[in-house]
């Protein structure tokens, strides 16, 4: 019982003494906690953010998952639909995709295309036989990083070199959203994404954003993308996503949108880097 009481005393109080003989300052354990624990936000903006992952499930939670399959289908308005298997490795960001159904990737060619990133070298089969061309090549580094990006977009958010603004409050369609805008750092001056998060101040969600795409220097005119979100093994996670071009202030025509979804969603398959090569 001694034992017991003398750790509940010291764990209720810490005291820190200036070896030059100033004034003792007590602190409580629950005030040192929290000093330790507590993140300390740049601005509004960034705290939104980290309250939203938060809500979502962080890459921590994400990590400890290990790896990710699950069923990818893109359909531009026009009807064409890529159909992959999606496969990641967390660790090392390792991504694989099986087209079995590519009418809009490399559309020229028959039968099961697959790509992979196995954490050095992109790389492309076809019908089982590996494919050299450049050109094809430089389409899987896009389409790999890009489609474990989306995937873990929620948790990127609160990666190191990303810089947040709050820029305003705003009601669309009676539903109130805080707007935080994202921008990248870039170490070579080269033109980065920018997203502008509508976030629900009822569910603290992301319901929409706007998004650019630098690397097909679409810097100007945004994207708008919706969400719809699913829960997966204690993660909130957008399968359905409908988006097409808008204006800064999320404006969008009457035109037809491009469809996402995610399906049969199944974490921790026992992957290794052996199923990315």
């Amino acid at each position: 019982m001694k034992i017991k009481f003398l750790t509940v005393i010291l764990l209720a109080c810490m005291i820190v003494s200036c070896n030059d003989g100033k004034k003792t300052k007590t602190v409580t354990a629950t005030e040192a906690k929290e000093s330790v624990t507590s993140p300390v936000f740049e601005n509004k903006g960034q705290q939104l953010v980290y309250d939203m992952v938060q809500k979502v499930g962080d890459y921590k939670s994400l990590r400890a998952k290990k790896d990710v399959v699950y069923t990818y289908t893109y359909q531009t308005p026009d009807g064409k639909t890529d159909v992959t298997t999606e496969k990641y490795l967390f660790k090392g960001e390792l991504s694989y995709g099986a087209y079995e159904r590519h009418e809009r990737t490399l559309p020229n060619l028959e039968g099961l295309i697959e790509q992979g990133f196995d954490g050095s070298t992109y790389w492309l089969k076809h019908n089982g036989v590996a494919l050299n061309d450049e050109k094809y090549l430089k389409r899987v580094a896009f389409n790999r990083p890009t489609n474990f990006y989306w995937f873990t977009m929620m948790q990127k958010l609160l990666d190191p070199g990303i810089n947040y603004e709050y820029l305003k409050e705003e009601a669309i369609e009676g539903i109130r959203y805080d707007v935080v805008k994202i921008t990248f750092n870039s170490k070579d001056d080269k033109p980065t994404d920018t997203y502008q998060l509508y976030i629900n101040k009822k569910t603290g969600l992301v319901d929409q954003f706007l998004f650019t795409v630098a690397d097909f220097g679409v810097l100007e005119t945004p994207n708008l993308m919706k969400l719809q979100y699913e829960e997966v093994d204690g993660m909130l996670l957008p399968t359905k996503r409908l988006y097409k071009k808008s204006t800064w202030n999320a404006d969008v025509s009457d035109a037809p949108w491009v469809k996402v979804t995610w399906s049969d969603i199944k974490f921790n398959n026992g992957l290794t880097k052996e199923d990315f090569k």
